[in-house]
């Protein structure tokens, strides 16, 4: 379990986050056009998986922004935003923000497998079963080659860190 905190208070997330160098939990995530993605449908690709708790807070807003404009010069490598927010506010929200280079995905549906398989949901405080914010960077082959659990979750993850993990 990890210790995060909101505005310093403790919470905790229900596991771990996949250990580097094990291959990436599958997952069935909804598109914002309603349909199931898994991490099959990423084969081939490296992912960056942008994982926060609401597109409805500044900080989670502000990360997907800031993917969106870091995705333009990865080299085949797809960011997925990715939080149990419905697929219409994850498509609303890209509309409005004009947010074109991240794939959105949703757990609202998922049954907590998302949230367990990778150590993410919230088990206590005000976000409870909320995503906490985390970044999964997975290779071509399916393999965790780096992972972030932002300790204070009004923080935004360490974009230089991300980058330096894809090269």
């Amino acid at each position: 379990m990890a210790k995060i905190t909101l505005k310093g208070n403790p919470i905790n997330t229900i596991g771990e986050l996949p250990s580097k160098g094990s291959l990436a939990p599958d997952f069935k995530l909804t598109a914002t056009d309603l349909s199931d993605k898994t991490l099959n449908d990423f084969k081939g690709s490296k992912l960056v998986l942008n994982i926060f708790p609401s597109l409805d807070t500044p900080t989670c807003a502000a990360s997907v922004r800031k993917f969106n404009e870091l995705a333009t010069a990865l080299d085949n490598t797809k960011v997925l935003a990715i939080s149990k927010d419905l697929p219409f506010a994850h498509a609303r929200f890209c509309t409005s923000e004009g947010i074109e280079n991240v794939i959105n995905l949703s757990g609202f549906k998922c049954s907590g497998n998302f949230g367990k398989d990778y150590g993410v949901e919230i088990i206590d405080g005000p976000l409870a079963e909320l995503y906490s914010r985390a970044v999964v960077v997975i290779d071509e082959n399916g393999k965790v080659i780096y992972t972030q659990q932002v300790p204070e979750i009004v923080d935004e993850p360490d974009y230089d860190d991300v980058l330096t993990a894809l090269k």
